[in-house]
């Protein structure tokens, strides 16, 4: 699965499947664009690939602001003259707690980086995809779509759930364009978004449930790992799924079946 010569924008790339997916894409010939809100979140990404012979460039924009989104590409197209693939990975897990706990503010952030945020990046990508066509994929989550057993992840949950209604109803409006837009929800990866999780009193609230020993019936452990995760965005990236449109894909080795 080859990518020469096209261009990608990744969001989140600073870490996790975002890092992997950049690294990923940059080896199968893709010209990388690493977006980040600080540039020493995705600097090290774009070194990375660099130094492996790659291309790619820094790209700072906070996804949840319009304004930010739209120089963002200004500033790729102005490097490399089009966009072809776009991952909008970048996402916040947010606070999770009982829901008479949950501040509007606190549910605010969490639409407004997951689900806007997710708009904003498709949105502002469309005019430049729409010259050649491309690949947009999302990542959502097993939370909202296969499992809502993690009591007090509402908020969350319905910005993953948010993001694949969105993606189906882009993929028709866009698929007339020559735009696949797909989804991907990962279960449980090595990532550094448990980092911004706040849990608060959940154990008041949580439904007392018994699973299986390991939460992988695939391998009887977890989680997977960003670089498996990497290699499903490189596939939808790819002209190997060029028939694959509006579609939600569970990365979880089938945990989210024995958990939901």
């Amino acid at each position: 699965m080859q990518l020469d010569g096209k261009v990608a924008l990744v969001t989140g790339a600073g870490s996790g499947i975002g890092k992997a997916s950049a690294l990923v894409l940059a080896q199968a010939g893709a010209r990388v664009a690493a977006l980040g809100r600080t540039a020493d979140e995705v600097e090290a990404t774009v070194k990375e690939i660099e130094a492996a012979g790659g291309e790619a460039t820094v790209v700072i924009a906070d996804i949840s602001q319009a304004g930010e989104m739209q120089q963002a590409y200004a500033q790729v197209i102005e490097k490399w003259g089009r966009l072809d693939v776009v991952f909008a990975n970048a996402g916040i897990n947010g606070v999770w707690a009982p829901l008479d706990e949950l501040t509007p503010e606190e549910w605010q952030k969490t639409i407004d980086i997951n689900l806007t945020g997710a708009f904003y990046t498709v949105k502002y990508a469309v005019p430049y995809l729409k010259e050649r066509g491309g690949s947009v994929i999302i990542t959502a989550s097993v939370n909202g779509t296969r499992i809502f057993s993690n009591t007090g992840a509402t908020a969350y949950s319905c910005s993953k759930a948010g993001q694949v209604a969105f993606a189906k109803m882009t993929a028709v409006e866009l698929g007339q364009q020559g735009i696949r837009v797909n989804v991907i929800c990962p279960g449980a990866i090595e990532t550094e978004i448990d980092q911004n999780t706040e849990q608060r009193d959940l154990e008041e609230i949580r439904m007392p449930a018994e699973y299986p020993e390991g939460t992988d019936p695939l391998t009887g452990e977890a989680p997977g790992s960003s670089e498996q995760v990497a290699q499903l965005v490189l596939f939808l990236a790819s002209d190997a799924s060029s028939h694959i449109n509006g579609t939600e894909i569970w990365i979880d080795g089938g945990e989210s079946l024995v958990k939901g």
